[in-house]
């Protein structure tokens, strides 16, 4: 047996990031795609700041949760990386890993920890996928050395670890059918045109991306990004819109760069509109090719109306809503309160909600842009008003250390807390402990088949 194997390794809990612990000859490893109970031959793929990563070569027994994955490609991808669990185990998994946050790393005392909310749908409900072209795609290794007549073309999703590798992707379970047979026909029609798919590596050809958005409204966006103009361009969309007469909003756009972004580009209007609606409770939103938007649009009013809850509104409450995005949250909210006050530090994201709170005829909101930590100062407050209730919802990152002093200065009645980060989250709330009692904790599932989990914290003034 080679020093990097180990035979018959009981799998441990799962952990995050969607790993399992396992622990063999005085060793501990992380163990990718593995179920907890399971009995495996593992192989250590990697050692990285002292950690062990393995992955199994043999499965001798499954562990109660695992099941067969839906998906073809599942392990390749990297995007469902506990389809192989049933969805009872991964809401269980993912409940814990709040748990053991807040245990853990906060050492927090909370009144009530309320059971995840699960996910309404598990397939099917994302509603913006992105897909890149590549002239070589990965190879399966079962294709490893033989002729491909039909091409090496490939459109789909990045190999984890491999910026110039693409995974062809056959069918994908996480958006609808549409968006499935809108990726088959574009890369079919592609390939008839003679449009080069492009070299990641050397930067040639013209086909570099496929955004796919749809909403519950029963819209639909399209975008294609092309390295350089050409006719044939024109054809392919012309051949989107004729076959697929459900795109509401077909656009484009032409990006020269070495990097994929198209946020620094200008998006051209081919056909349609150039924006989907989508609805949320009374509220609906106008989603723009470069808008952010919560990509499980029925789990996101979830987990808006839990911290409408929470916020506990009765109609005469100033609200801050911190890292407010496009205002989602803000105009959500925005018929239980007063007035309330978005800031967000991109400017585009903040215009976007201008546009939805005059799209909602919603008057008594303010949006402004700006750096967090430097927008909500003493001068800040003293024009808008002490808030009431302050609903922040940070990136993955956590609030700065300015931003939490100045929430402690401010002593809000209410302050809710949403994060996709629980480690995070729970480091913030410690800073908060002397000031603040967390009365409920409750977790929200927005991503089935992945190891994210969203967590909602209300938090009230101690006396």
């Amino acid at each position: 047996m080679k020093k990097f194997d180990f035979e018959k390794v009981r799998i441990g809990k799962a952990v995050a990031e969607g790993f399992c612990l396992a622990h063999a000859e005085g060793k501990t490893f992380f163990v990718r795609h593995a179920a907890p109970g399971d009995l495996a031959d593992i192989h250590v793929y990697q050692k990285k700041k002292g950690s062990l990563f393995a992955e199994i070569t043999q499965l001798h027994e499954s562990g109660p949760d695992r099941i067969g994955p839906r998906c073809e490609h599942f392990g390749l991808c990297g995007g469902c990386k506990w389809q192989h669990l049933t969805y009872e185990a991964q809401i269980a998994n993912k409940q814990n890993q709040v748990k053991e946050n807040f245990d853990r790393i906060g050492h927090l005392e909370y009144n009530e920890m309320l059971p995840i909310l699960g996910s309404q749908s598990i397939f099917d409900y994302r509603n913006r996928l992105d897909f890149g072209f590549s002239h070589q795609r990965y190879l399966l290794k079962e294709e490893m050395g033989k002729e491909h007549p039909e091409g090496l073309e490939g459109l789909g999703f990045h190999i984890p670890g491999r910026f110039d590798k693409i995974l062809d992707v056959k069918k994908c379970h996480l958006q609808g059918e549409l968006s499935n047979r809108i990726r088959l026909f574009t890369r079919k029609k592609s390939l008839e045109l003679g449009l080069p798919f492009y070299d990641l590596k050397n930067h040639k050809g013209i086909m570099r991306s496929l955004i796919i958005r749809t909403s519950t409204l029963n819209e639909c966006m399209v975008i294609l990004a092309f390295a350089l103009e050409d006719d044939r361009n024109l054809e392919l969309l012309a051949s989107l819109k004729a076959e697929f007469p459900e795109i509401t909003s077909l656009l484009f756009t032409i990006n020269p760069k070495k990097n994929e972004t198209i946020y620094d580009l200008e998006i051209q209007t081919y056909h349609g509109k150039d924006h989907m609606l989508e609805q949320l409770g009374d509220c609906k939103f106008m989603i723009g090719p470069k808008s952010f938007f919560q990509t499980n649009s029925r789990q996101a009013e979830v987990l808006y109306q839990v911290a409408k809850d929470f916020a506990g509104l009765e109609g005469h409450e100033l609200v801050y809503d911190l890292y407010t995005g496009t205002g989602s949250i803000a105009l959500y909210v925005a018929d239980k309160a007063r007035k309330v006050v978005g800031v967000e530090y991109v400017e585009q994201a903040i215009e976007d909600a201008k546009k939805n709170a005059a799209l909602n005829s919603i008057e008594h909101v303010s949006f402004y842009a700006g750096n967090m930590k430097e927008v909500l100062n003493d001068a800040f407050v003293a024009k808008e008003g002490k808030p009431d209730v302050i609903i922040t919802d940070p990136p993955r990152a956590g609030m700065d250390m300015e931003v939490v002093e100045m929430l402690l200065k401010l002593r809000a009645p209410k302050v809710v807390y949403v994060s996709c980060n629980a480690a995070t989250q729970a480091r913030d709330l410690g800073l908060m402990r002397d000031h603040y009692t967390i009365e409920k904790v409750q977790p929200v599932d927005m991503f089935p088949h992945t190891h994210h989990v969203e967590n909602v914290v209300l938090l009230t003034l101690k006396p």
